[in-house]
């Protein structure tokens, strides 16, 4: 028994010191990019500065508009109020260019055909279900979405979804729209397909910005990580009690993978204190186990479909 505890810590000790020198490598990686501040030059901007700014932020001025809708959303008064507020809350943009940075050089080294885009800062009127967009040249931030979960502007918002509009979850949700990019599946049609999905993103970020805590990375409290964790045995058995994995019941993803207040094991005591998506942490599981047991990279991870990622997984949570 004492040789297999030996062991156990020395491949421990093996695999940190190769994790190290995967970090100090990806830490060499030289990324170029200045955050622009679109939400600064529309709040100083006047009518007459407009064609300078359609010029140089063309996909900023969809052609249905004219140019009397964007003058009257300059001088509008809660869009100024929205604006100011935002540059208030972001007069600097440091730590947030810190970790936009971080996740640049762990994309560079797992893709290397990535080219780092332009990182725009934006107002969104609180369009929370487009806090980042990702494409292959541009990342749009909507920085009215990270002014603090107390915000006077987010009153109106349920708490669980409120409780990620803080500035540190920024670069996760940029690592998120990475991570959709590279996901692919054929389908999503049973609960295991949309959980192997959600854990396929969370591995994502996992190893692209190892900097966050777990309950940061899957937008949970700390309590609300530590139950999924210590929860974990008996939300598995659940699952294959109830036979859930390859059920299609339209009701799954409402009940375990979409945001919600609570997950809906339909059990007074168990809902009332579960975190909502629980369904994502245990496909975040899988595809941990998946990944440790078998010699794949990440970007073959990404394509693979849920059942050969879970009959290979040799997932098996304990008590």
């Amino acid at each position: 028994m004492r040789f297999i505890i030996i062991l156990f810590s020395f491949g421990m000790l093996l695999s940190c010191n190769q994790e190290s020198k995967v970090e100090a490598e990806i830490s060499k990686i030289d990324i170029d990019f200045v955050v622009e501040r679109f939400d600064m030059a529309m709040h100083e901007a006047e009518a007459k500065d407009l064609p300078m700014l359609k010029e140089a932020y063309p996909f900023m001025f969809p052609d249905r508009y004219d140019d009397a809708f964007w003058i009257a959303r300059m001088q509008d008064t809660l869009q100024q109020e929205l604006i100011t507020e935002s540059t208030k809350a972001f007069d600097d943009f440091i730590d947030e260019e810190d970790d936009i940075t971080k996740l640049f050089q762990h994309l560079k080294y797992y893709f290397p055909e990535f080219s780092t885009p332009r990182v725009i800062t934006t107002t969104s009127s609180v369009d929370y279900r487009n806090k980042v967009i990702a494409t292959d040249t541009i990342v749009l931030i909507s920085i009215d979405t990270y002014l603090g979960k107390d915000h006077e502007f987010y009153q109106g918002i349920q708490h669980y979804l409120r409780q990620n509009f803080e500035r540190e979850q920024m670069v996760v949700d940029m690592a998120n729209a990475y991570a959709e990019k590279y996901a692919f599946q054929v389908n999503r049609k049973t609960l295991l397909d949309e959980m192997v999905y959600f854990g396929k993103l969370l591995y994502f970020k996992d190893i692209m910005i190892p900097f966050k805590s777990d309950a940061q990375k899957i937008g949970y409290t700390d309590e609300q990580m530590e139950w999924a964790k210590s929860n974990e045995f008996f939300i598995w058995n659940h699952f294959i009690d109830k036979e859930l994995l390859y059920s299609t019941d339209s009701k799954l993803p409402s009940r375990f993978i979409n945001p919600a207040p609570f997950s809906k094991f339909y059990l007074e005591v168990i809902d009332r204190e579960s975190p909502g998506r629980i369904g994502q942490f245990i496909g975040w599981q899988i595809v941990k186990s998946y990944m440790a047991n078998n010699d794949v990279g990440l970007k073959d991870m990404m394509t693979k479909e849920p059942v050969e990622i879970f009959n290979n997984s040799k997932y098996k949570p304990q008590k």
